[in-house]
């Protein structure tokens, strides 16, 4: 019956992009059935075949291995303090050196032509641009401002629905910077399967909702990504990014969990209940359409709505403390959800990142700033309910 109601939900959402659609004769449904198709395969594969399994236990394993690296910085500058399970220093630290790691295979141009070469390959099995593409598979390594900083030189040739896509598919993303704290937190299976599925989530109801062709193509040059003249130049920006970056989440996460402790104090003088337990009321119908069981749905649909008000390390937070008492079809697509950088403050930055290189553009999108953040959150349910389906 779950996967009967998960198909449906994969129906509803893709009917709900085409009604949002600015231009429904120009729709590429070609490409929308071949990414829905590959998403399938995809989730089928690395969830329920052995091969796959086997490949992502590679992969986590891989991941744990370079975790420990880390883990050791972080006890050689902190000693017994990195033993005592502080989420910054033993969770955000984690940032400064992933991002260090992920600068040296940019400075080498490692990811540089993965990406372009993945992107490519996207576009040809879609059909879709190859900037669109690039940044949505950049988006899944750098995140999604470094992701449209990549491509700053295409920005004012983008048409508003080329930017649309652009901006929606990058949310739909996560930092593989910030990739290891989630892997501490969450099943790493999920999150790695939410990776790839993320990628074509956001261009399926991006493209869906602002339509493109490919005439309107263009070039990428991996250049644009590595600004660093050596090696050792490299380490440092990704250091000090890292660094900044780990402040930045660490500042975030305190101010939106004393406001959340503030308001639920408020909430509870008035209503009797909190903020989590109201969001959760309100995406409980969500829970149900990804395919949740139903005694399950309020507190799923209470992390899933933390996290599009917040962001997702402080709805991680709160699932960690009641992930124990979720069946494995919730954690998975809970998990799966989560990944994503889909939330009012991400639609901050890339409105700021835009700006800093088009004013004109980011006025454009600035307009259409709550759809982008719309049909990024579907692109994390549908992330979500194709995960569901399989387990």
């Amino acid at each position: 019956m779950s996967i009967i109601i998960g198909v449906l939900g994969i129906l509803v959402l893709v009917a709900v992009a085409w009604a949002m659609s600015n231009d429904k004769k120009n729709i590429n449904y070609r490409a929308v059935g071949i990414m829905l198709v590959v998403q399938l395969i995809l989730a089928w594969f690395l969830l329920n075949t052995s091969i796959g399994r086997t490949i992502i236990k590679k992969i986590v394993d891989v991941f744990t291995k370079v975790l420990s690296f880390g883990h050791e910085g972080i006890a050689f500058i902190l000693g017994d303090l990195s033993t005592k399970g502080y989420f910054f220093f033993d969770v955000l630290l984690m940032i400064i050196f992933v991002s260090a790691l992920l600068s040296i295979l940019t400075y080498t141009r490692i990811l540089s032509f993965a990406i372009k070469y993945i992107g490519g390959f996207v576009s040809k099995i879609t059909g879709l641009p190859k900037v669109e593409s690039f940044v949505a598979v950049n988006s899944m390594i750098f995140g999604n401002t470094t992701a449209i900083l990549s491509v700053k030189s295409q920005i004012h040739k983008l048409s508003p629905n080329r930017l649309f896509i652009v901006a929606s598919s990058s949310l739909v993303a996560v930092s593989c910077s910030t990739l290891g704290a989630y892997l501490q937190l969450i099943p790493a299976e999920y999150v790695l399967v939410a990776l790839p599925l993320n990628v074509f989530s956001g261009l399926i109801l991006s493209s869906i909702v602002a339509p493109v062709t490919k005439e309107e193509d263009f070039e990428i040059d991996v250049k644009e990504m590595n600004n660093e003249k050596s090696f050792f130049e490299a380490i440092g920006n990704g250091t000090i990014l890292g660094g900044k970056t780990a402040l930045i989440v660490g500042a975030m996460l305190l101010t939106y969990m004393a406001l959340l402790a503030m308001v639920n104090y408020i909430l509870d003088g008035i209503v009797g209940m909190t903020f989590q337990e109201l969001i959760g009321y309100v995406f409980a119908p969500v829970a149900f359409i990804m395919g949740i069981p139903t005694s399950e749905i309020l507190n799923a649909g209470s992390v899933m709505g933390t996290k599009v008000a917040a962001n997702e390390f402080v709805a991680i937070t709160d699932f960690v403390k009641i992930l124990p008492d979720m069946s494995t079809k919730t954690v998975g697509i809970v998990s799966a959800y989560l990944i994503s950088f889909a939330n009012f403050s991400s639609i901050g930055m890339i409105l700021g990142t835009v700006q800093a290189i088009d004013q004109k553009q980011a006025s454009l999108l600035a307009k259409v700033g709550f759809k982008v953040l719309l049909v990024a959150t579907m692109g994390s349910i549908l992330t979500g309910t194709i995960v569901g389906l399989f387990l």
